[in-house]
């Protein structure tokens, strides 16, 4: 299986250097320092809890189309990239090729179909707390490690059985989903919640679940996002929100959002299409979302970024 990593850092750089790591046949795509760390050091992943990983030959290029065809292409880039980042892998997309978004969100896939046509898309959900703490780094907070995928129309299709083979040997946690859509809304509706409070108050989750007012918040944040679904038709129990916060309370307390990472250090975030995503969609759905407005609205001053570049 011959995999192209479109987007490298917490996500991409994680999936894709577990697979490497296992033997397989990845090339990943990055850019700056990152590339250059990679292609004179490696890719490592670092993990307190665990142990280091290192892939010292790594395959690593800024140009997608000197990859050539692949079987699959891991998506990973941030969902202000999406269109841009599908443009630049038209080329190593062939007949056969399958296109698994890791991103966040809810849409991300409806773009990808517009691009390369249902077929090719696969969904993909990722939970893992990673970032990139230095070039040529991907720093893993807690063991936090689960990739749930699937085809659209329900299919246990031969290229996703091959996939879950390859993320198996990898030590990936992996699973099948058989409704990918719910899938997709299960891990929305937990990481509007995560990221609309450490962005929102600078802090991982850990504290936000232990006072009473904050985790409070944290919970209206996430019964939105399960009203807002189940008015489009998707299949969420009504009490989902409490049962995410009971799993909000098994997860490291150090655990926190990329949106927080963003914030801290400048970068433009996915506010968005989190809680912003919720607003719009609820909008248009006749549910009311406040919370998640609130946490738009506090937060869109810093969405652009706010570092020097």
């Amino acid at each position: 299986m011959k995999i192209a990593v479109m987007g490298s850092g917490g996500v991409g750089g994680f999936y894709g250097g577990r697979l490497a790591h296992a033997g397989y046949d990845v090339t990943f795509v990055a850019r700056g320092a990152h590339l250059e760390a990679m292609r004179e050091h490696g890719l490592t992943i670092e993990n307190e809890a665990q142990g280091d990983i290192h892939v010292k030959n790594v395959k690593v290029t800024e140009d997608p189309a000197a990859i050539g065809p692949v079987d699959l292409v891991i998506l990973s880039v941030k969902l202000w990239d999406t269109e841009a980042a599908a443009k630049a892998i038209k080329p190593i997309v062939g007949p056969q090729t399958g296109v698994l978004s890791l991103q966040n969100g809810v849409i991300k896939d409806d773009i990808l179909r517009r691009a390369f046509g249902a077929e090719a898309v696969m969904g993909g959900v990722a939970y893992v707390a990673t970032h990139i703490a230095r070039p040529g780094v991907i720093l893993q907070t807690g063991t936090l490690q689960r990739l749930l995928f699937g085809e659209y129309d329900k299919r246990r299709s031969e290229r996703a059985e091959r996939l879950l083979e390859a993320l198996l040997k990898a030590g990936i946690q992996a699973e099948l989903s058989e409704d990918i859509r719910r899938t997709l809304w299960e891990k929305y509706v937990f990481l509007v919640g995560l990221s609309g409070t450490t962005a929102t108050m600078r802090t991982p989750i850990g504290p936000i679940r232990e006072n009473p007012q904050t985790r409070a918040f944290l919970l209206d944040l996430m019964k939105e996002t399960v009203a807002v679904g189940r008015a489009l038709g998707v299949d969420l129990p009504e009490d989902y929100a409490d049962q995410r916060l009971q799993f909000a309370d098994s997860v490291a307390p150090a655990m926190s959002s990329s949106m927080h990472h963003d914030l801290e250090h400048g970068n433009s975030l996915e506010v968005a299409w989190l809680s912003g995503g919720v607003v719009q969609l609820g909008r248009d759905a006749g549910v009311p979302t406040p919370m998640n407005r609130a946490v738009w609205d506090i937060l869109a001053l810093h969405a652009a970024g706010t570092r020097k570049r």
